[in-house]
């Protein structure tokens, strides 16, 4: 066994003969005093390659770090990602509103209505987003959201570089991106130019968009209470336009100092 429940603990001690019996509040007791709790475990990845990671993902760390300088100065940094299927689930039967010693009573079984992915954007030094929705996740349908979003919203902005911040994966086209924004600027004439700052690999805990999905998630996607998906991608724009009224920055703490400190590289 892997982890440990309680019962199977006293179990394992009878069958080896130490003791001949014991109630499992007992070792509930104990454990509870000593914090133990052999049950939990949280999923861990190594840095392979320290050298290699510090030198990717020290540029984005320094550009979470003088955001707000940088923007005054009209460069706009940026992070992007998608948020992928997001389900419509109607319920069989209506959620109940909370009630005085009761929380809201959502049903278990429900009725898959369709997915959507969310492409969205966030604006680092001032803690905006943006958010467009597909059907597919396209490298095509990236190419959209930034045509259509994200760089009109620059050139309202009337900033003179912007830095996208991006993960590796294969809709953002890697070997493609670049070259294709600078296309586009020169055949659209945009008054700013377009810079893509790549994320280290399996390194999504350094994407603040990251951390504003989770956000999403908790505050409008659970309970997953939709019956279509117009009616989801409703709420997901009045989510963000909500959010739009009073933003905030992501409060980013982790420097480049501390990610040297914990790989051990000075």
């Amino acid at each position: 066994m892997s982890r440990w429940s309680l019962a199977a603990i006293v179990a394992q001690l009878i069958a080896l003969g130490l003791i001949s019996d014991m109630a499992v509040s007992t070792v509930s007791r104990w454990f509870a005093a000593e914090k133990l709790k052999p049950w939990r475990y949280h999923s861990w990845q190594h840095i392979l390659n320290p050298e290699t990671f510090l030198e990717w993902a020290r540029p984005v760390l320094q550009l979470y770090e003088q955001a707000k300088e940088l923007l005054a100065s009209g460069v706009w940094v940026v992070c992007a990602d998608e948020k992928t299927s997001i389900q419509a689930r109607e319920p069989e039967q209506e959620t109940r509103p909370a009630q005085p010693g009761k929380p809201v009573l959502v049903a278990p079984r429900y009725h898959r209505r369709g997915f959507l992915h969310l492409f969205a954007v966030l604006s680092v030094a001032d803690g905006n987003k943006w958010g467009q929705t597909f059907e597919r996740k396209r490298f095509v349908d990236f190419q959209t959201f930034l045509l259509e979003t994200l760089f009109p919203e620059a050139m309202r902005r009337g900033v003179r570089k912007v830095k996208l911040i991006l993960d590796n994966g294969t809709t953002h086209a890697p070997k493609q991106l670049q070259e294709w924004l600078d296309r586009q600027a020169e055949v659209n004439n945009w008054p700013f130019t377009i810079e893509v700052i790549w994320l280290p690999v399996n390194a999504s805990w350094l994407d603040q968009i990251e951390i504003w999905f989770s956000v999403l998630q908790r505050k409008l996607l659970q309970p997953n209470d939709f019956d279509s998906c117009d009616e989801l991608a409703e709420a997901i724009f009045d989510f963000i336009k909500c959010e739009n009224q009073a933003p905030k920055p992501i409060n980013w703490t982790y420097t480049v100092q501390k990610l040297e400190s914990k790989l051990g590289i000075n």
